[in-house]
């Protein structure tokens, strides 16, 4: 069975050039048998790992909200995500943990929702701080949340393979809002459930 491709032809084709080019320019030959299709794959990867650019946000986290009086603190913790860092174009990737506390209305959404959010701002060139902040912001906007607390720990290609050289090294970004940025004992009780 064939399968069909999700992307433009045209603009494959087009970043495919590119890539041709950038190999050249590196000193490869992209004749050579290896590099046949690499141009190609490569810019059907390059799309994949933009697609944030093609998905709204807060259409995203709006997509189930749902009423539900009484709820309290609700974590979705270690989701996985992949990004790219937008100064040297390497990837970026580590676990995020989102944590709100529904507001007066009991406004909630559905929790897979938590994950497409963060991978709708993952996927597209990236600094971490932004990213951690534009879930928390994104998700105060859809629910009008008591609180929202966005924790993120990644390691960066671009620190690990070059520059300083340091794999492993992790960096931790926290986006603190509403309840959790007054009350330090709601922040505490989050983080706390966070990181057990």
């Amino acid at each position: 069975m064939a399968t069909v491709s999700k992307h433009d032809p045209k603009l494959v084709e087009e970043i495919a050039s590119h890539y041709e080019a950038i190999l050249r320019l590196v000193g490869e030959d992209p004749s050579r048998e290896g590099l046949l299709k690499t141009p190609v794959r490569a810019a059907k990867a390059i799309l994949d790992i933009t697609s944030g650019y093609r998905h709204d946000p807060l259409a995203i986290a709006l997509q189930s909200v749902f009423e539900h009086a009484g709820s309290q603190m609700v974590i979705v913790k270690d989701i996985e995500f992949y990004s790219m860092c937008e100064h040297h174009l390497a990837p970026f990737f580590g676990k995020a943990h989102v944590a709100y506390i529904p507001g007066e209305d009991g406004r909630i959404c559905g929790i897979s929702k938590l994950a497409r959010l963060v991978d709708g701002f993952a996927k597209r060139p990236q600094v971490q701080e932004r990213l951690t902040g534009q879930i928390a912001d994104t998700l105060v906007e859809a629910l009008n949340p008591a609180g929202v607390i966005v924790v993120i720990e990644a390691e960066h290609l671009c620190m690990s393979m070059r520059g300083v050289k340091k794999p492993g090294a992790k960096t931790t970004t926290r986006a603190v809002r509403g309840c959790f940025a007054t009350d330090a004992d709601a922040r505490s009780e989050a983080l706390a459930l966070i990181f057990r």
